[in-house]
């Protein structure tokens, strides 16, 4: 992976993490927010100005890719590249959350 890539990425803010989970299966901007706002029990709400401004920078780094639909609606999927960032995100939370367990003993 592209090391750049890796330093702009990672540590992923929870808007990202979130939108990039979203994308897993092909969604637009409007179902992005939907997804992520259910899946956070409401606890984060993107709001269209902060999505498609994260969604444009995604695209143009080959994270996620824009892909055809039939309802004319930007549709986007998370690249082999975004899914690469995706899993060493989500294993440097599980570490960071292990590590916190284990000081507070909890």
């Amino acid at each position: 992976m592209n090391e750049a890539i890796l330093k702009k990425y990672i540590p992923m803010t929870e808007t990202i993490y979130y939108t990039l989970l979203a994308v897993i299966s092909p969604r637009h901007g409007y179902a992005i927010m939907q997804y992520v706002s259910e899946l956070t029990d409401s606890r984060i709400t993107l709001g269209t100005g902060t999505l498609y401004t994260m969604v444009g920078r995604l695209v143009n780094d080959g994270i996620i890719e824009n892909i055809p639909n039939e309802q004319g609606k930007k549709t986007y999927i998370i690249t082999d590249v975004g899914m690469e960032l995706l899993k060493i995100e989500t294993k440097r939370i599980e570490k960071q959350l292990n590590d916190g367990r284990m000081v507070l003993g909890i």
